[in-house]
């Protein structure tokens, strides 16, 4: 990103890491705050990640960038770079209050500078079994449920989702059997059943 932001050709990708499990990444840290800061003054400002994602993105099938809960520039630049937004939106009412901000900002990038841009779909996480969670849940899926695909996976509240940040490892190595390992598979395929999806539509497009 610093690259990028100062104009600057680079070659090869030694930032991307390999993770044991079978993926890679991009390990983020502190000096994005000074990018994001930086970025106030560069041109194209919106469209700086777009760039780099471009670069690499054909090696991959998927490209995930997560975004902290916040409408700061580097997440412009993400919904700029991207094609589909997924939201996870925590099982409480005020978070589901804030996720109307978001659809906003999302609208208004897909006017002013990515038209490709869509909602995939709004999921709800930290869902427990009480009655008042199962509330949240019912109101959001008949509220915004509407107007915005929301996914029928709910990732539920648990102790072992807290555990494998400092485990080194994910939720389907720590707890495979576990209730949140079932339910990111299932959040898994609902992801990937948009992307056949999207790659027909496509296919149709080109004949």
């Amino acid at each position: 990103m610093n690259e990028i932001v100062a104009d600057i050709d680079w070659h090869g990708h030694e930032e991307v890491m390999q993770h044991h499990e079978g993926f890679d990444f991009v390990p983020a840290n502190r000096t994005l705050s000074a990018v994001e800061v930086g970025l106030v003054n560069v041109m194209s400002r919106e469209t700086v990640l777009k760039r780099y994602v471009d670069s690499v993105k054909r090696g991959y099938d998927y490209v995930l960038l997560d975004c902290r809960p916040s409408l700061g520039m580097l997440v412009i630049n993400a919904l700029a770079a991207s094609d589909y937004v997924l939201v996870p939106v925590q099982a409480d009412y005020l978070a589901a209050e804030d996720m109307t901000e978001l659809v906003g900002t999302v609208r208004s990038i897909q006017r002013q500078i990515n038209p490709r841009l869509k909602i995939g779909g709004v999921f709800l996480t930290m869902a427990n079994e009480t009655t008042f969670r199962k509330d949240i849940v019912n109101s959001v899926k008949a509220n915004f449920g509407r107007h915005l695909p929301v996914m029928d996976t709910v990732i539920p509240a648990t102790v072992r989702l807290a555990e494998v940040s400092t485990a080194d490892k994910s939720i389907f190595q720590h707890e495979p059997r576990g209730r949140a390992a079932d339910a990111y598979r299932r959040l898994t395929k609902e992801v990937l059943d948009i992307g056949s999806k999207e790659r027909s539509r496509t296919s149709d497009l080109g004949r």
